[in-house]
């Protein structure tokens, strides 16, 4: 097993034009892969404007999707892992906020529905309503590679601690979150969560997101970064659009464990609520 491996994340300005949004991403697989990465993520909504009037109408069907089968045929052809951000997907008369994962043979080893859906109301700045078209999604993700386990959430599920405490108990070494905050709430809790999440379970957090595209009425904020399981940013990007390349180094996090071992120190048997 390598004990450390570099993986690249992609932030890429979103525009109205699936075709367009796809052909970058594949470009920016390729040179990624190029420079050797071995695990390479796209982010939230990577072929599709975030934008409710846009979701259905940009929304494809697993087994006849032509993004996947598309970012299939890229990740085999370059022997990379792909975690493909995230697309509106549809099933049967649901849709769903959901995160591909392919491995180095195109094959599908895991698939992620956002958990938590972004309802939000920031009076006179931020007004979302993700629940008027997505379903919830079910599960809590944590794939195989033979690297590490990884775990995957989508945005506004990094909010909730509790997801990432059970992809940690799970095994999970590395989580990555494709992700869409906002020029509000980014500035406000993007960094902050970010080291949090890392902090609380000792793991490396990779957080993608789109870049910024002022043309949009939803302005991204930007600002792809990883943490390492101390809390530190080790690498990051600006608004714009770039690769960003960072190594996840598993003895790191053995030495961060035994260091500070404070995941052997939890108290669960005074966790659960007990409410009367």
């Amino acid at each position: 097993m390598e004990r450390v491996f570099k993986i690249a994340l992609c932030q890429i300005k979103v525009e109205n034009d699936k075709e367009k949004n796809i052909e970058k991403g594949i470009k920016y697989i390729k040179e990624a892969a190029k420079n050797g990465a071995k695990l390479i993520c796209l982010g939230e909504m990577f072929n599709c404007p975030y934008r409710k009037e846009t979701f259905k109408e940009y929304a494809e069907e697993e087994k006849n999707s032509k993004t996947l089968k598309i970012i299939s045929k890229v990740a085999k052809e370059n022997k990379v892992y792909v975690i493909a951000g995230s697309i509106p997907e549809k099933e049967n008369d649901k849709y769903y906020n959901t995160s591909f994962v392919f491995d180095k043979e195109g094959n599908v080893i895991a698939k992620h529905r956002k958990i938590h859906l972004y309802d939000v109301d920031i009076k006179g700045k931020v007004f979302v309503k993700e629940s008027d078209i997505f379903s919830y999604g079910q599960d809590i993700t944590v794939f195989d590679t033979e690297y590490c386990k990884i775990g995957l959430s989508i945005c506004y599920d990094i909010r909730f601690p509790e997801v990432f405490r059970i992809m940690e108990q799970k095994g999970a070494k590395l989580i990555v979150v494709p992700a869409a905050f906002n020029i509000v709430t980014g500035p406000m809790h993007w960094d902050l969560l970010v080291k949090a999440r890392a902090v609380d379970n000792q793991v490396y957090i990779a957080a993608v997101s789109p870049a910024r595209n002022y043309d949009e009425k939803y302005v991204i904020y930007g600002h792809s970064k990883v943490s390492d399981p101390l809390g530190n940013i080790v690498d990051s990007l600006d608004e714009k659009e770039g690769i960003l390349y960072s190594e996840i180094n598993l003895d790191y996090i053995s030495k961060v464990r035994e260091e500070l071992p404070l995941l052997k120190h939890r108290r669960s048997d005074l966790y659960e609520v007990k409410i009367k």
